[in-house]
Order: C-alpha cells, then structure tokens, then sequence
C-alpha cells in the first residue's frame, strides 16, 4: 500500500496467502502484461497469490467471463442463452441462468481496458478493491474490521456460477464488503483453484479507512476468547457492571 501505516498492519495480519490489491483501468498500467498461458479470470488472482508478481491482464487474456461483468466484452448470444449453466447441471433448465445475466452486477462498458495486480502490502498504486482468501481465524478480524466501526452489516451476495462478478463488479458497484466460501461456486471448484472452506473477502475502496484504522484500533482476539486470568478478571468486572446497570433501572439482563 502506498501508506506504510496500512502496509504495516497487512504484514502484522501475516495471513498464509497474502491479501492482493486490483485496480480497473482504462490506460495501460505501469507494469508487466502477464506472460504464461491463457486462463479464466479466477485463476489470475491464484496467480498473483502464488507468484507475489505486479502484473496487468487484458480481455483476450481471460478464457472465461470475469471480463463480461467488467464491461470489457459483450455478452454472447450462446452464453446469454443458458446452455452452458443447464449442460454443467448447475440448473434444470436454460432459463434460470439465461436470467441471471440480466442481473448480474456489470460495470460500465467500455470503461476497463486492464486489470492490475499486485500484492497489497508492496504496491505502489491506489487500488480499486483489496482481496483476502484466509481460513476462517484470519477472516475473523478481516471482516470485524469492516464493521468495527460502521456496524455494516455482514453481508454474503453470491450465485452458483460466475462467482467473479461478485467479488470485483459487486463490491465496485454496491460499495459494499462481499464474502463468500471457496467450493461452493462452479468454476472455481472446477478448476480446482483453491481447497473447500477458504473465505475470499473483497473490500472495496471506500472501506479502507475503516478497515485500517480498525485493525489499528480494535482487539484482534476478543477478551471473551482469552483464556489469561488478567483477561478473565477484567470480563467478570464488564458482565457485573451490566447486571448493576439493570437493577439500578429496575430491569435485568440475561447475558452471561
């Protein structure tokens, strides 16, 4: 991150795959194009994880359609038709994935030529969105951090297929936090691109000054989890002053 503060705090996260910056641009960004074979759009961000490389993509790179839901491509007639969702078994018939495409989160067209890639910690651009794939120890402060604040709610927004959409054009366009879990989602599983049960967290721009200053100021393990008598002491002090609080207003309170 260009703020040392905030690269800081992604290094102290020490999460076993490192959290990934992305930036949509309509000008060729000041890096590397990506060299290697042609692969669905989920597998560049497994490449950026594995390789811990700065590197730009275009649409003739993807072999898939995480560029339909970028804007960089037009939907196809055989695509739009369903066939493929119906084929796969994903659903019964042609009409329910021919539908989604009518709802799925797209991004103004023409407006993302390439997309950027860089490990979060080092990079040296504004981006777009941060992406986090962690076990369910490291989500736990990653998604507290969205909210520790605001109280945003925690919200999952997903579909069997094109789970790409929802993690890079939804968050763009909702501004919103969106998570989902790894082996649910047809592509990704197919391609055996990550083991079942991993969080992938995507937060966009407008959440980053929450979710820095969060991880800088809030209790990473929470006091009801420490098991240090000093920690204990201190919880049986806070849950006695809820139930002085109660009875001096007449009422009680039953948490325990």
């Amino acid at each position: 991150m260009k703020n040392k503060n905030d690269s800081a705090l992604l290094e102290k996260l020490n999460l076993k795959i490192p959290a990934i910056a992305v930036k949509f641009c309509l000008e060729k960004p000041a890096c590397e194009h990506y060299q290697g074979d042609r692969v669905a759009f989920c597998m560049y961000m497994k490449y950026a994880q594995d390789t811990g490389k700065h590197f730009y993509i275009e649409a003739a790179d993807d072999a898939c359609y995480g560029k339909l839901s970028l804007g960089m491509e037009d939907l196809q007639p055989v695509t739009a038709s369903g066939e493929a969702g119906k084929d796969f078994g994903v659903f019964k018939t042609q009409m329910p994935n021919r539908l989604l495409y009518k709802d799925l989160p797209m991004l103004p067209k023409g407006t993302i030529r390439y997309v950027e890639y860089a490990p979060a910690i080092s990079c040296d651009f504004d981006p777009d969105l941060l992406f986090f794939l962690t076990d369910i120890e490291e989500a736990d402060i990653v998604m507290r951090a969205t909210s520790y604040i605001s109280g945003d709610f925690w919200e999952s927004v997903s579909t069997p297929v094109m789970s790409c959409t929802w993690m890079y054009a939804y968050p763009m366009i909702s501004k919103k936090v969106n998570h989902i879990t790894t082996g649910l989602y047809h592509g990704l599983k197919r391609r055996k691109a990550y083991p079942a049960g991993l969080r992938m967290i995507s937060i966009p721009f407008n959440k980053f000054p929450e979710f820095f200053r969060s991880l800088e100021e809030m209790d990473w393990t929470l006091i009801s989890f420490r098991e240090d008598e000093e920690s204990k002491a201190e919880l049986a002090r806070r849950m006695q002053h809820w139930q002085d609080m109660a009875k001096e207003i007449n009422s009680h309170v039953d948490l325990h």
